[in-house]
């Protein structure tokens, strides 16, 4: 019987494309430009493993001088960057919590960045428990941070239900125990919900 249910954030309850905004904004051949050029993902797992957003991006962009324009782009507009809400997600986060489901949040996302995300997004500051790697100074896919979630929760990990968009994540808590769901589409999300009797077919809508 699942207790608790865990939401990523990125990919599940937002879209977290960076490859598609910077085409928008910049053009397809410079945004192929960029991130040939630049490890963009490799910038942002240090901030999500606790590196201060602004001031690493600043650093970036003072090493890298071609790519200044760029980098300053995921500081100036990252509200812009993550502005796509995934609608469906969030009725599901909200059914859950409505039928006195505990959810948590799990997600690899900078402590400064986030704050601001909440700030324009209110229900990342609905989860009961919302455990930000940027704030642990942990990130996925690395076990400590799952141990450091079930140490805090007191669930039994063979009764969290963890819905991720990546498989490494995934692989990591369903080796621990946990129930897992790769969520590739809100509506897939919304089937394992039911499956698992946690929602009906209404409330998953």
């Amino acid at each position: 019987m699942i207790e608790a249910v865990v939401f990523d954030i990125g990919n599940v309850l937002i879209e977290w494309q960076p490859e598609r905004y910077y085409a928008k904004r910049l053009g397809q051949e410079r945004q192929e430009a960029f991130f040939a050029g630049y490890d963009l993902h490799g910038l942002m797992n240090e901030i999500d493993a606790g590196a201060p957003f602004g001031a690493s991006i600043a650093a970036a962009a003072a090493a890298h001088p071609e790519f200044a324009e760029e980098l300053h782009i995921l500081r100036d507009e990252w509200l812009l960057l993550t502005a796509q809400v995934m609608h469906r997600s969030v009725r599901l986060l909200r059914a859950l919590k409505a039928a006195g489901v505990p959810v948590f949040a799990l997600s690899n996302f900078g402590s400064e960045n986030f704050r601001w995300s909440a700030a324009a997004h209110p229900f990342l500051s609905e989860f009961d428990r919302a455990y930000i790697s940027g704030d642990m100074k942990l990130r996925k896919p690395f076990e400590a941070i799952y141990a450091a979630v079930e140490a805090d929760c007191g669930v039994a990990p063979e009764r969290l239900l963890f819905g991720d968009d990546r498989d490494d994540n995934l692989a990591t808590a369903h080796a621990r125990g946990w129930q897992t769901h790769r969520v590739d589409s809100e509506a897939s999300w919304a089937q394992a919900l039911v499956s698992h009797g946690l929602l009906s077919e209404e409330a998953a809508r």
